[in-house]
C-alpha cells in the first residue's frame, strides 16, 4: 500500500510539473486598436467609430465595458485563409432628433472595451481601447464665412478660435478638411497642434469658381472629435473643369 501510494504521489507531481513547464500559448498584442466618438455639430448627429490594426486574423470580437459583445467579424472562404489586418468601422449617424447625445452615449458606455481575436495560425489576439465621454466644443470657423462667393483660391484659407479642453481632458489638436464639392472628389487634409488656428490651403488644390467645403475637427485626447464645417465658393470661372463630369 505504501509503495502504490508512494508511486501515486510521485506521479501527481511529474503531472503538475509538466503543467507548469508546459508552454502556454502567448496572446498577440494588437498593434493598434481604438473606439471614439465623431459628432457633427452642423449636421446636429453621432457616431461610434472602431479602428484596429495588427497580425493577420480571422475572427474578432470587441465587448464593451458591461461584457456586452458590439461587434463580431468572421472571416471566411479566401478571406479567412488570407487573413484580415485593419480594420475601421463606422456607425450609421442618425440624427439628434431621431436619437438624442444623451441616448447615443447611454448606448455606448464609457470605459474599456476589449479586442479578442485570432491569427490565421490559431494564436490569440488582444487589446483593450478607452471609450470616454469627454466630448469637444463644437470649433467656431471664422473663415471662410458660410456661403461666402469670393475666396481667393490663390490664398485661401481657413481660420477658427481654439476650443476649451473637456472636464477631465485636454483638446490635443486639430483636423482641417477642404473638399472640392462637385464632379470628382478632390480633398486636402491637414493635422495641426492644439494651438492653431489658421492654416492655408495649397492654391495647386484650389480651382477658380468652384464649390467646396471646409471641415475643422477638434480633437480631444481619447480620439473624440467634434466637426465644424462651412461651404464656399472660390472667386473666379471658366475654370477648365469638364472633366469632373464623369471618372
Amino acid at each position: 500500500m505504501r509503495r502504490e501510494t508512494t508511486f501515486l504521489t510521485i506521479a501527481a507531481i511529474a503531472l503538475a510539473v509538466a503543467l507548469v513547464a508546459a508552454p502556454q500559448a502567448q496572446a498577440i498584442r494588437l498593434s493598434e486598436a481604438a473606439i471614439f466618438i465623431e459628432i457633427n455639430a452642423t449636421d446636429g448627429d453621432a457616431g461610434i467609430q472602431i479602428f484596429l490594426d495588427g497580425e493577420g486574423w480571422d475572427t474578432m470580437q470587441v465587448k464593451n465595458p458591461n461584457g456586452q459583445v458590439v461587434l463580431n467579424i468572421l472571416g471566411e472562404g479566401g478571406v479567412g485563409q488570407q487573413g484580415l489586418t485593419e480594420g475601421f468601422f463606422e456607425s450609421a449617424e442618425p440624427s439628434f432628433e431621431e436619437q438624442s447625445l444623451e441616448e447615443f452615449l447611454a448606448l455606448h458606455p464609457a470605459g474599456f472595451y476589449q479586442f479578442r481575436g485570432r491569427t490565421t495560425d490559431g494564436k490569440p489576439l488582444r487589446a483593450s481601447a478607452r471609450l470616454t465621454h469627454a466630448l469637444p466644443d463644437a470649433p467656431v470657423i471664422l473663415y471662410p464665412e458660410e456661403e461666402q462667393d469670393d475666396v481667393d483660391p490663390e490664398e485661401t484659407r481657413v481660420e477658427w478660435e481654439t476650443v476649451p479642453d473637456p472636464p477631465g481632458s485636454r483638446i490635443m489638436g486639430y483636423i482641417v478638411v477642404v473638399e472640392k464639392d462637385e464632379g470628382r472628389l478632390e480633398t486636402f487634409t491637414v493635422d495641426l497642434p492644439r494651438g492653431a488656428t489658421m492654416v492655408s490651403v495649397p492654391p495647386e488644390f484650389m480651382r477658380p469658381g468652384t464649390a467646396y467645403k471646409a471641415e475643422v475637427l477638434a480633437v480631444e485626447r481619447s480620439g473624440n472629435k467634434t466637426i465644424s464645417e462651412t461651404e464656399f465658393e472660390t472667386a473666379g470661372g471658366g475654370g477648365d473643369d469638364e472633366e469632373d463630369g464623369e471618372d
